[in-house]
């Protein structure tokens, strides 16, 4: 990534810094929250983050190995989710926004500059820019990628141990064939998207089961 590198090593030296990276993860999952995150890295060289990425591309494994790095690295990071109610009542792009930029505001550290992965962020109180494929190219955005990725992971195990019979901890509550049978078997879970069609159309196909 070293022209990305580069650019947030140019923001630093032209004092625009401390750069904070966001990004998200959960969007097109129909259950379980969309989930942020914000992290300022220091700048300069870190070779312990040389493979930082897209989490998307990375292994479970060199996710959580990673979060633990960048959180022992980072100046500052936060995470934030938002639960399924909130994005049925007000709808998930505005739950996207709402969770970056309160990830963005729960760092103790007041960023300079923001960067993010190609999604425009309104309400920000300082400048920032979407980067396309920001979560492959700005090491802040990847950080903040991997810490949303591993978190929100993390709480799809604990849902999945709350509520067996969905293999919530295997498909992290994305819309699989496998998952979607399950909800027409067992209903839907508090933590299901209603407004999702194919949770829906899963959740009836359960109700019309309990008719007599």
């Amino acid at each position: 990534m070293p022209h990305a590198r580069t650019y947030e090593y140019a923001l630093h030296a032209a004092g625009l810094g401390p750069v904070a990276g966001v990004d998200e993860a959960g969007r097109g999952a129909c259950c379980g929250p969309v989930t942020a995150a914000a992290c300022i890295l220091p700048p300069g060289p870190l070779p312990q983050l040389e493979k930082l990425t897209d989490s998307k591309k990375l292994s479970a494994a060199t996710r959580a190995r990673l979060e633990g790095v960048v959180k022992n690295l980072a100046v500052s990071w936060a995470v934030v989710h938002i639960p399924a109610a909130w994005i049925d009542h007000h709808g998930i792009q505005p739950a996207n926004l709402l969770a970056m930029r309160q990830a963005v505001a729960k760092l103790d550290r007041r960023p300079g500059y923001i960067l993010s992965d190609a999604m425009a962020i309104p309400g920000l109180t300082r400048p920032h820019l979407p980067m396309i494929k920001g979560d492959q190219v700005a090491r802040c955005i990847s950080a903040a990628s991997v810490l949303a990725k591993v978190a929100r992971d993390r709480l799809m195990g604990e849902l999945d141990a709350a509520y067996p019979g969905y293999g919530l901890a295997a498909h992290k509550g994305y819309g699989t064939a496998a998952h979607m049978a399950a909800v027409s078997l067992h209903g839907g879970t508090p933590h299901h998207r209603y407004t999702y069609s194919n949770v829906a159309a899963a959740h009836r196909l359960w109700l019309d089961k309990q008719l007599p």
